[in-house]
């Protein structure tokens, strides 16, 4: 049976180092998908995801499991932070585009067109506001409900529900013009 992440916060406070392997096991994937999302690039993802893992392990003491947050909303909300002092310190730097994995079941052409599509979606995304960008990533990419995104964001739901908003507003008007063509064979 599989122990809960608060008990192996637990053990991981008490020096168990399987205990953070098991937490890594289980929460790493989704970190680095989100990182990777939010910066665009797997290297920077892969530091994001460390930082938030190595955090875990100094904090670990120190977490109480009252029910206001998870630890994976702890860990996204780590890896958040992370990931904007990272986009702060780089302004300049353009996001590279990340495309989605290619459904080998489709033909050269409409894989073409998804990794075109998936590209300028990235680009889109990119453009946004860091807030925005979180929202729709946490939401859309990794599947978060509102209350989550706020834990994460530390917003309210109210809050997350405009970052939403406005973030898929801007994406539409963004990608309003190129529609017909990206969606053309898909």
């Amino acid at each position: 049976m599989a122990e809960s992440d608060d008990a192996l916060v637990a053990a991981v406070a008490a020096g168990d180092a399987a205990a953070c392997r098991r937490l890594v096991d289980r929460h790493l994937g989704r970190l680095l998908a989100f990182a990777q999302r939010m910066l665009g690039g797997r290297a920077d993802a892969e530091d994001v995801a460390q930082d938030a893992f190595l955090a875990l392990w100094k904090e670990a003491g120190r977490w109480r499991p009252d029910g206001s947050a998870t630890v994976s909303t702890w860990l996204t909300r780590v890896a958040y932070n992370r990931s904007i002092d990272r986009l702060r310190r780089q302004p300049s730097v353009a996001l590279d585009a990340v495309p989605e994995p290619l459904d080998p079941a489709l033909g050269a052409e409409a894989r073409l067109q998804r990794s075109r599509v998936s590209r300028r979606v990235a680009d889109a995304l990119a453009l946004l506001p860091e807030r925005q960008r979180a929202a729709i990533v946490l939401s859309h990419y990794e599947g978060l409900g509102n209350r989550e995104i706020g834990e994460t964001l530390g917003v309210g739901v109210e809050a997350v529900e405009s970052l939403l908003s406005r973030g898929r507003r801007a994406l539409r008007q963004a990608l309003a013009a190129e529609r017909a063509d990206l969606m053309g064979d898909l």
